[in-house]
């Protein structure tokens, strides 16, 4: 399991007070993106930040997030590894503690892409490992 951390703001609210529902999905990517592309540049792997696109996202929602009160917990696990995508797990916190509410949880299948080709493009061994150990219950690179 990987821990980000993120701070919504307030232009992240609607009318009703809440983190609303693009911004959640974008939380997801802020949330994601340091581990997916920096964390991968520190292991040693050039592709993999070089493009991942969206395959297909889902959000359920438990709970109103609310705008102001701090730090949001999100926990990432890997749920599915294939040759040429991944799933990523989501459990976002109402706060910054792990015994805060789960009040979002959500997933997103992720494909490797070639920008040069224009096409997507398998996992590498390298890169598979990085997923499962990043995103596994040991711990985080």
């Amino acid at each position: 399991m990987h821990v980000a951390m993120v701070r919504p703001r307030w232009s992240d609210m609607d009318a009703f007070g809440h983190v609303n529902h693009a911004s959640m999905v974008t939380l997801l990517e802020e949330a994601r993106v340091p581990l997916l592309f920096d964390g991968a540049r520190r292991a040693g792997l050039t592709e993999l930040p070089k493009g991942i696109v969206v395959v297909r996202l889902a959000v359920r929602y438990h709970a109103p997030v609310i705008v102001g009160d701090g730090e949001l917990r999100i926990e990432m696990s890997l749920s599915e590894l294939r040759f040429s995508s991944f799933t990523v797990d989501y459990k976002v916190h109402s706060g910054p503690s792990e015994s805060d509410k789960v009040a979002v949880t959500a997933e997103t299948v992720l494909a490797p892409y070639d920008v040069g080709r224009g096409g997507p493009r398998r996992l590498s061994d390298a890169e598979r490992d990085f997923l499962a150990e990043a995103l596994s219950d040991g711990g985080s690179p």
